[in-house]
């Protein structure tokens, strides 16, 4: 039989997002559940030094998130290791399938799933992941010691694992399809200095080779955006690095989505276009997807959320104040962490 549990607040990953509206939710005495997805931690486990984060001039990505989780355990929210599969937003209260088979009931949900790395979508690519193709050099990275290494992208993630690359590689080509970086200046301005870094610029890849069996990454071949010369820069490993796309596939035909599957929510809150759910972090911020507004964000949905902040509140307040005329309906309850389920 499916184990079959009740929370008032179910929040669905374990970036700072996630983690920080556990914090909100476990001191607001709601009993929060969160279910750390597949990647606990979210995309901060697979960086290196973080060193824009407020109270910290360098800390490490998986220390920081590391500490994350203990807080919000220690606030006394409930920390789960499963992957949420299914999410049904269409009744009430709101039903969760992890892969475990268990099946969680919510009066309220907070979407904290983030982003994930985005490919360049070659059949080499696929074939060589795990054979010399990762997007995480935090990860994989070690294993490319005294070798040569490509890195494919132009912002701050891209420039961030060529740095980072160099602690293992004896050099470091950043391909990248224009002619400058979108990276920030501090980063190019590291990039630029190193010794061991040099920059491909106007060409996208169009393969990776490789050689043996199992296979084994023997570089790639690159093409000029303009001439179409093809140029082939060999490497033992290749990183991709091009950004990412949110994590709504969870949530895709039941929330209003825009700017290519970001979770769309209501101006300057994180209501999404269900009542009673809520969502925060890269999930739905296309513009800013940085840790810190992420950890704002899962405040916001935390407080949003709160019974003490649920909408109409206001309004009955007002109403109890004002002189009465004559009996009126106390008008609809709101769905969200005060329905009738979650009241205890």
């Amino acid at each position: 039989m499916t184990d079959s549990r009740h929370t008032r607040v179910l929040i669905i990953g374990s970036g700072p997002a996630g983690y920080t509206a556990a914090v909100y939710a476990a001191r607001a005495m709601l009993a929060p559940v969160l279910i750390q997805g597949l990647q606990p931690g979210g995309q901060l486990t697979t960086t290196t030094e973080v060193e824009n984060w407020p109270g910290d001039t360098h800390v490490q990505g998986p220390d920081l998130m590391a500490r994350m989780e203990a807080h919000a355990a220690a606030m006394g929210a409930e920390i789960v290791s499963d992957i949420v599969t299914r999410l049904d937003l269409s009744r009430r209260p709101f039903v969760a399938e992890t892969d475990s088979g268990a099946r969680w009931t919510a009066d309220a949900v907070i979407l904290a799933t983030g982003a994930r790395a985005k490919w360049l979508g070659l059949p080499s690519e696929e074939r060589l992941k795990g054979f010399g193709v990762s997007a995480c050099a935090t990860c994989d990275g070690f294993f490319y010691r005294g070798q040569e290494i490509v890195v494919i992208g132009g912002g701050n993630t891209a420039v961030e694992e060529a740095l980072f690359l160099t602690n293992f590689a004896t050099k470091v080509t950043l391909i990248h399809r224009r002619d400058s970086l979108r990276a920030e200046k501090i980063l190019q301005d590291r990039l630029f200095r190193h010794p061991r870094i040099e920059v491909l610029w106007d060409h996208e890849v169009i393969e990776v080779t490789s050689a043996g069996e199992p296979p084994g990454v023997t570089g790639v071949r690159a093409r000029h955006v303009r001439t179409g010369a093809v140029t082939e820069v060999p490497a033992r490993g290749v990183f991709v690095a091009i950004g990412h796309a949110p994590a709504s596939e969870l949530v895709q035909g039941q929330l209003e989505t825009h700017h290519g599957g970001y979770v769309k929510v209501e101006p300057g809150s994180t209501r999404t276009s269900v009542p009673g759910v809520f969502a925060a972090g890269d999930l739905t911020d296309h513009v800013y997807r940085q840790a810190v507004t992420s950890a704002g964000m899962g405040c916001m949905a935390a407080l949003d959320g709160s019974p003490r902040r649920r909408p109409g509140r206001a309004r009955r307040q007002n109403r109890a104040a004002a002189p009465q005329h004559g009996r009126h309906s106390a008008g609809a309850r709101p769905i969200g962490l005060n329905s009738r389920a979650g009241r205890v």
